[in-house]
C-alpha cells in the first residue's frame, strides 16, 4: 500500500526544475508576462512555485477556455509541462 501510494504521489508531483536559488528565478510579474504571451489567462489568480521548484501556473486558454496547469523552468521561462484540460 504504501508503495502504492508513493507512486500515486510522484505521479501528480509534477516535474523538477532546479535547485538554483530563488534569487535567480524570473519574477511572478515576468512569469505571468510570459504566460499571457503564450494565449493564455490568469484568471485564478494561482501562481506559485511546486514542489519540484518550478513556477506554476493556473489558468485558461483565451480562444477555447479550456483550463490549464502550465511548468515553467524558473530560470529560462520554457515550459517544462503542461496540462490542458476540458
Amino acid at each position: 500500500l504504501a508503495s502504492l501510494l508513493a507512486t500515486s504521489f510522484a505521479a501528480t508531483a509534477g516535474p523538477k526544475c532546479t535547485e538554483e536559488p530563488q534569487s535567480k528565478w524570473l519574477t511572478e510579474a515576468q512569469m505571468t508576462k510570459i504566460f499571457t504571451d503564450m494565449g493564455y489567462v490568469d484568471d485564478v489568480k494561482k501562481l506559485h512555485v511546486s514542489g519540484g521548484k518550478c513556477w506554476e501556473i493556473y489558468g485558461h486558454e483565451k480562444k477555447t477556455g479550456k483550463k490549464v496547469e502550465i511548468y515553467f523552468h524558473p530560470i529560462t521561462g520554457k515550459v517544462v509541462e503542461a496540462n490542458i484540460k476540458d
